[in-house]
């Protein structure tokens, strides 16, 4: 996921940091400290494509993600 993050947003993303959870099952999103996507929030684990949206919103709303965007 972290790779798919980085092709895709090679210009926006200067990284990808996966930080360890103190609590088991813990899966956050976030840029520039907003979380995007948190797991227990939204009852379960979201699509790459869903994900990949979500970040593109925050870093570059103008950028399209082919098939991938929402129809």
């Amino acid at each position: 996921m972290a790779q798919e993050f980085l092709t895709t947003f090679s210009d926006e993303l200067s990284g990808v940091t996966l930080q360890p959870a103190e609590t088991g099952g813990e899966f956050i999103i976030s840029v520039d400290d907003v979380v995007l996507f948190d797991r227990k929030q939204f009852g379960g684990f979201a699509g790459i494509s869903e994900l990949k949206q979500m970040v593109r919103d925050k870093v570059s709303p103008e950028k399209s993600l082919g098939h991938s965007d929402k129809k």
